[in-house]
């Protein structure tokens, strides 16, 4: 199965930002597979470009309206080994509202796919922190919140 049809295939279940990237030597191990950390930075560079081109929000305007994203929770599932020379697939998605309470929680879903096979499964959770205080923020500036909103709706998703 290819990525487009993988990516129709999983639509029912929400919309992904897809992210493609080829792994090269240095993100591998002596033996040519994937170094388990270089998943991470993938996982992140995909949810800093879906902010930007699904979103239309560079990342900075996070930092520039005195908020910070950092990761309070980080949980992945290593499902199958990929290698030097593939070309893979990031796939992720804001997780939408459940509840009320958890409105700043920001729980990031992501799949790592080559397209024969699931490599990684994980989700990733942020909070803002109002950076001048240095404590979790009350709420988000509105422009923010608009972003956050139309990324939980699936909105600008491809």
């Amino acid at each position: 199965m290819n990525h487009s049809a993988l990516a129709a295939a999983r639509g029912a279940q929400g919309a992904w930002f897809l992210y493609p990237v080829t792994v090269f030597p240095q993100h591998t191990d002596y033996a040519g597979v994937v170094w388990h950390g270089t998943y991470i930075a993938w996982m992140e560079a995909a949810r800093v470009e879906c902010f930007r081109e699904a979103a239309g929000m560079d990342f900075g305007a996070f930092v520039q309206a005195g908020i910070d994203l950092p990761v309070v929770d980080l949980a992945l599932r290593y499902h199958r080994a990929a290698r030097l020379g593939d070309r893979l697939m990031v796939m992720t998605r804001l997780q939408p509202l459940t509840k009320a309470s958890e409105r700043l929680r920001l729980v990031w879903e992501y799949e790592i796919r080559h397209a024969e096979y699931l490599c990684v499964s994980a989700q990733v959770t942020l909070v803002p922190v109002d950076m001048a205080r240095g404590k979790v923020a009350r709420q988000l500036p509105s422009e923010l919140e608009g972003v956050i909103a139309r990324l939980r709706s699936g909105a600008g998703i491809f």
